[in-house]
């Protein structure tokens, strides 16, 4: 036998819409939580915890130099300047050696100061384009003015995590006011290129 059910149309159906209302509320509670889950993911994704500061105006275009040629870098170099989001520099001026190795090759033995930081790389030096190269650890350094001389070099990065001066000795104001209009053509913010 069917049990008899009790009260008007209208009750049954407002008991029936009560009971659906009361499923969806559950659900989509779930369903929120959910989403808002994803949403909180989606944020912390798109904002790592170990984000590079870029000394570059995003999307701006930057050049290598073209006729730049490996070999004129053999040798020393001292750093005169480089880029800093502080007051100062944060650690003492840098040095790199350029050796040759083997006909075309070139090796490397560094200490510099980037960004408030000393940073050390040693290793084989790779050209990967014109006036680009492959430095171990450090991905792509672009030589984006060398004078005409090979006494001054400014090395950036297309994604402006750094950049900075090398010279043979002691920079003269013009070529260092060169340099750091090259970094400003190149979009780098030239305000946050600082001497030693």
């Amino acid at each position: 036998m069917h049990p008899v059910i009790a009260g008007s149309a209208t009750e049954a159906g407002a008991a029936t819409k009560k009971k659906r209302r009361g499923l969806f509320q559950r659900h989509a509670g779930r369903t929120g939580l959910w989403l808002a889950a994803l949403v909180l993911a989606a944020c912390s994704a798109q904002k790592p915890a170990d984000q590079t500061r870029s000394f570059r105006s995003p999307g701006a275009d930057i050049w290598s130099a073209a006729a730049f040629s490996p070999a004129g870098i053999a040798g020393g170099w001292h750093q005169v300047a480089g880029f800093s989001e502080g007051g100062g520099q944060g650690c003492r001026a840098g040095a790199a050696e350029f050796t040759q190795n083997g006909a075309a090759g070139l090796n490397i033995r560094a200490r510099l100061c980037l960004n408030g930081r000393e940073v050390s790389v040693s290793g084989p030096v790779t050209p990967v384009g014109p006036g680009r190269l492959s430095v171990p650890g450090m991905g792509d350094w672009w030589v984006i003015w060398v004078d005409s001389g090979y006494r001054t070099l400014a090395i950036a990065t297309p994604d402006g995590s750094f950049g900075f001066v090398l010279d043979r000795g002691q920079i003269p104001r013009d070529r260092l006011r060169a340099a750091a209009e090259i970094f400003d053509f190149n979009g780098y913010r030239r305000d946050m290129l600082l001497p030693f």
